[in-house]
């Protein structure tokens, strides 16, 4: 019975998994105002980039660089997620404020932003040049 329903929890998560694909992610340079719902966001993502893509997922940081937004339309709907760094602040280009600048990410370098970590030093960082 139990692996009966862990095997279907595992296909659930496998589907959601599916869903929530992320084809490419894009990051916008000029802070945003946290309050920002999922609504707002969109509207800027329409603004600038003219409308939002299925799977791909859009950045925003505010302007202590300490809190970011991830929008993400998932073909279905949009999902809004949120991180917040007790220390620290993540990585962030700074751009005009008008939003106009933007810039991709791999998955690599999402990965370490979202961390914290220098994510646009990454290809510098897997070589030790010196002792």
């Amino acid at each position: 019975m139990a692996a009966a329903i862990g095997q279907r929890m595992w296909r659930l998560a496998a589907r959601v998994a599916e869903v929530i694909r992320i084809d490419a992610l894009w990051l916008a340079t000029a802070p945003i105002d946290m309050r920002m719902g999922t609504e707002r966001l969109l509207a800027r993502v329409v603004q600038v980039f003219g409308s939002a893509q299925a799977h791909h997922g859009y950045l925003f940081v505010n302007a202590r660089g300490n809190r970011m937004k991830l929008l993400l339309h998932d073909g279905f709907g949009m999902w809004c997620a949120a991180r917040r760094l007790n220390h620290g602040g993540f990585e962030w280009p700074r751009g005009a404020a008008d939003m106009a600048t933007s810039m991709t990410l791999t998955k690599q370098q999402f990965d370490a932003l979202v961390l914290g970590l220098p994510w646009s030093r990454l290809e510098q960082m897997q070589f030790i040049a010196r002792v």
